[in-house]
């Protein structure tokens, strides 16, 4: 009961490249989509350790590896830690929009999802569609941040949606929290 299967799709305008520039470095995700990626620390021997959340006041650790880097057509990541499965990012470009499907396929190992999933699945479902509409509304705002940034306008962008309470995002500088990993 705790795996999950979840497509979403966005359509943005933009050039196929700009949206691939974006999704190609993991660690820029806390700048542009803060509201659910609070931490992206890169690691030689694992990929990235990641601090995520959604609307819901709960933490995710994990580790993310990119297996497989197309892009700007498809890239394919793995997680490990409180979720474990595969994700795809497939980007189409047609007529000055770019469609961006991305499918998770993974097993919630941390002990409160796990044990919870049998009645709160919808609960949790719902929690990730509402993370991945921060993540389409924030890719929007990204691209016209960098587009005002190469015309030398960036005063007229707005910020992306900031994190849910009770874990308002903490400043970058500052460094990512232990990682730990679920029984």
């Amino acid at each position: 009961m705790s795996y999950y299967f979840f497509e979403s799709v966005w359509k943005v305008r933009a050039t196929i490249s700009e949206v691939a520039e974006i999704l190609s470095d993991p660690t820029e995700l806390p700048e542009w989509w803060p509201s659910v990626y609070l931490y992206v620390t890169p690691d030689r021997e694992t990929g990235y350790q990641l601090l995520t959340k959604g609307w819901l006041p709960y933490l995710l650790h994990w580790r993310l590896r990119v297996v497989e880097n197309e892009l700007p057509v498809r890239l394919v990541i793995t997680a490990e830690g409180d979720l474990q499965g595969t994700g795809v990012w497939t980007l189409f470009e047609s007529g000055g929009w770019v469609t961006i499907r991305f499918t998770w396929q993974v097993r919630a190992t941390k002990p409160l999802i796990r044990i919870l999933s049998p009645v709160f699945r919808p609960i949790f479902a719902a929690n990730h569609k509402w993370a991945m509409a921060r993540g389409e509304e924030s890719l929007r705002i990204e691209i016209s941040r960098r587009r005002s940034a190469r015309q030398g306008t960036t005063g007229n962008v707005a910020s992306p949606p900031l994190p849910t309470w009770p874990h308002r995002r903490r400043s970058t500088q500052r460094a990512a929290p232990q990682m730990t990993t679920s029984p």
